[in-house]
């Protein structure tokens, strides 16, 4: 692919992008909004379209990590939610909550460059406190993220160990019934609640299973 063709394949992730960004507007936060979804799967294969040339032409990549959505599944209708769940079965032998609790550790290689990391995920703001500790920059990425352990894949974290823990338990989680710098209860299991399951991740360089 020659450099017109490249910039042509980046014009048009721009121009998706802000297809995109006036369908969201359009719709104005309604759910499902289909012209919003159009959108997206324009913006998603001309990104993945661009990435694919990109590595062709020059052995880089972007940061999107992208699959194609096909016109079929462009094409399907929304998933209509069913709020309220399926109805339990009478002799159902397992009524009760499921809980999965992970733990993964990190070597942080450099404090500084973490707080950098976060400050910049975080983005600027007038009203912005610097990032000064390690709990507040891994909390940053979180929220900057999707919020799950994914979002700590960085450069500046070294992933080590992990568990995943599924439990059953009696009640779910009652964020309000816990003091906001009591870490540990939430976690904590009741007599009741049964541990199902286990997980171990591990780093690898922490060697195999």
């Amino acid at each position: 692919m020659d450099a017109g063709d490249l910039d042509g394949a980046l014009e048009r992730v721009i121009s998706a992008a802000r297809a995109h960004l006036s369908a969201v507007r359009a719709a104005a936060g309604a759910p499902d909004d289909e012209a919003v979804w159009q959108a997206y799967v324009t913006l998603n294969n001309t990104a993945v379209e661009y990435d694919e040339a990109l590595n062709d032409a020059f052995g880089e990549v972007t940061p999107w990590d992208l699959e194609p959505i096909t016109e079929s599944d462009a094409d399907a209708p929304f998933p209509v939610a069913d709020l309220d769940g399926p109805e339990p079965l009478a002799d159902d032998p397992y009524p009760r909550v499921l809980s999965v609790r992970q733990r993964r550790d990190y070597q942080v290689p450099s404090v500084s460059a973490l707080l950098r990391a976060a400050e910049a995920a975080r983005g600027s703001g007038d009203d912005a406190e610097p990032v000064a500790t390690l709990a507040e920059a891994v909390l940053e990425l979180l929220q900057c993220g999707d919020g799950s352990l994914h979002a700590l894949e960085v450069p500046e974290l070294d992933p080590l160990d992990g568990i995943v823990v599924v439990a059953e338990v009696d009640r779910s989680l009652d964020l309000d019934a816990h003091e906001h710098g009591d870490g540990e209860a939430p976690f904590r299991l009741d007599p009741a609640d049964r541990t199902t399951g286990r997980l171990d991740e591990r780093a690898p360089a922490s060697g195999a299973q």
